[in-house]
């Protein structure tokens, strides 16, 4: 059974989708699952049927030369030949499966492939995975048994379309395990190294934030400020990948409460976008007028000048509900208070009167009698 090092080691690699230059980062399948429509790396449901450790690495035709991913600028129209190595450090054999894919950003900002089984139709179409020694062809891609602590250097073709566009076109490869639990589950881990194919040409940097709603979210304790949730995509318009960092202010009328929250994003794919939601604590001012800003960043090793940035803005309603419904309390009471008063008053007057008139008729009857 591998080190808890190891295997958080290991975890982190395959969530980054890259695979460091000392080429020892593996994946390991024992525990429990935690497979998913984003994760690359999951575990197997029984841990008495051992564990299966394994690496994904850059390489030369000689084996791992230390890159940390694939990098490549190609013009279109062209071929470019590469290779990744597969270890399996397990004390029993395994069989992988190898294959690309087209890169996509995960709901929590990470880089990932398309799920298994759904067709690339970019960047990891334009990779063929070569032929191997003892493989066997599988879904545009190949199935290779290792021994234990065997390895293979798989070559790969990157075949660039005559009208590929401009730009980046992200892609991976992937060797993921397989293994069937005796029943209806299916348990699949994989671990992967990232292809940074760009086309030589036009290049566009351009970062959008669209679709950009705010909805007021009240405090019940009415001597508090409330929250702003405001929602909005972060489009990448441009042809290359970009990060950014978005900020998000509110005022009230008049510039009010002014208020600020920010975030930031990694990594955001050329032609996709990212939902992003920021939370900005704000005073119930009936009104409050904000803006999305987004200053775009130059991600990794990536030779570009990064846009200007770009900004949209917002109008939310912040009725102070809360406060209202205080102000209707304490008027209330107090009203209901004065007319208790008002009507006691008048039940002690009332009361008042019938004695003196009581008085005045026994008076009244006393001067008649004599």
């Amino acid at each position: 059974m591998p080190s808890p090092t190891l295997f958080t080691a290991a975890l982190t690699a395959a969530l980054a989708f890259a695979v460091p230059p000392a080429g020892a980062v593996a994946a390991d399948a024992a525990g429990t699952t935690r497979d998913s429509a984003y994760a690359v790396s999951a575990e197997t449901a029984d841990p008495s049927a051992g564990a299966t450790t394994w690496t994904l690495e850059p390489a030369s035709a000689d084996g791992p030369d230390g890159r940390v991913s694939l990098r490549h600028v190609i013009d279109p129209g062209s071929i470019v030949e590469d290779h990744v190595t597969v270890t399996n450090f397990s004390a029993e054999p395994a069989v992988f499966a190898l294959y690309a894919s087209d890169g996509v950003i995960s709901p929590t900002g990470d880089f990932d492939l398309l799920p298994p089984g759904a067709m690339p139709v970019d960047g990891g179409s334009w990779i063929s995975i070569g032929a191997v020694e003892g493989a066997t062809p599988r879904d545009g891609g190949l199935a290779l048994e290792l021994p234990a602590g065997g390895s293979a250097t798989v070559p790969l073709t990157i075949t660039v379309p005559e009208d590929a566009l401009p730009g980046d076109h992200p892609a991976g490869v992937v060797a993921e395990l397989t293994q069937d639990d005796g029943g209806a589950v299916r348990l699949t881990s994989r671990v992967g190294v990232r292809a940074h194919l760009r086309v030589a040409g036009d290049v566009v940097a351009s970062l959008q934030p669209d679709e950009v709603s705010a909805t007021w979210i009240p405090s019940w304790n009415p001597f508090a400020p409330g929250s702003v949730e405001v929602t909005f995509s972060i489009t990448n318009d441009g042809n290359v990948r970009l990060g950014a960092d978005s900020a998000v202010s509110l005022t009230g009328p008049f510039g009010l409460a002014p208020a600020e929250a920010t975030t930031t994003s990694r990594e955001v794919l050329p032609r996709q976008e990212m939902l992003t939601t920021v939370t900005v604590p704000a005073w119930p001012l009936v009104l409050g007028t904000g803006s999305v800003d987004l200053a775009p960043l130059v991600v990794g090793e990536d030779e570009i000048t990064a846009p200007a940035a770009a900004s949209a803005s917002f109008t939310v309603w912040t009725i102070p509900w809360v406060q209202l419904a205080l102000i209707i309390l304490l008027v209330g009471g107090f009203l209901l208070l004065r007319l208790a008063r008002r009507r006691s008053a008048a039940r002690v007057q009332a009361r008042i009167d019938a004695a003196v008139a009581a008085a005045r008729t026994t008076e009244q009857q006393a001067v008649a009698a004599n």
